[in-house]
């Protein structure tokens, strides 16, 4: 018989192994496509979903039922990621020679005729600033202020890096596909 979330949670708070390992394999495959989303390469996603669980399990008595559980570890990983972000934060020239690149119309059209993993591969490559506002903007629904107290950057900042990713990924999808899409 299939345990509910709250008898696993209840068990592995207890420190029950098969329990820990139950809930892992019950969540990772939903949690690891939040990890790809801010991770530039698989190797990297793994290491945010390792460190998510780890944080998981050692934070799970914290979890009010507030809200889903589901949600609560999906916003766990988030937090990994952004966290991993900061740690290895690198200022990059690379977005100021991309300003000039920024166009406001027609990304729309191009982004909507991808495919999910064509989509997914360029903003893996995406430059980590770019990326991870992208992803809590588009992806996760986050605001501008919300993007900026959680990187610790201004609403300015988060907004120029939404625009030069949003840039970057027309300038790959013409690279790749001219002007067929």
């Amino acid at each position: 018989m299939k345990r509910t979330d709250e008898e696993l949670r209840a068990l592995c708070i207890k420190g029950d192994g098969n329990a820990q390992n139950e809930l892992y394999h019950r969540f990772a495959p939903k949690l690891w496509g939040v990890c790809l989303r801010y991770a530039k390469d698989r190797m990297l996603a793994e290491d945010i979903l390792q460190e998510g669980f780890i944080r998981i399990f050692t934070y799970l008595d914290r979890f009010q039922n507030k809200g889903s559980f589901e949600g609560w570890m999906r916003r766990t990983m988030v937090n990994t990621a952004i966290n991993h972000y900061r740690k290895n934060l690198k200022i990059s020239k690379e977005a100021e020679y991309q300003d000039y690149l920024i166009e406001k119309s027609g990304d729309a059209d191009a982004l909507s005729q991808l495919s999910y993993e064509e989509l997914l591969e360029m903003v893996q490559k995406m430059p980590t600033g770019y990326r991870t506002v992208f992803n809590m903007y588009i992806i996760e629904g986050y605001s501008h202020r919300d993007i900026a107290e959680s990187l610790n950057i201004s609403e300015n900042t988060s907004k120029s890096q939404l625009s030069r990713a949003r840039a970057y990924l027309k300038i790959r999808i013409r690279e790749i596909y001219g002007d067929e899409r």
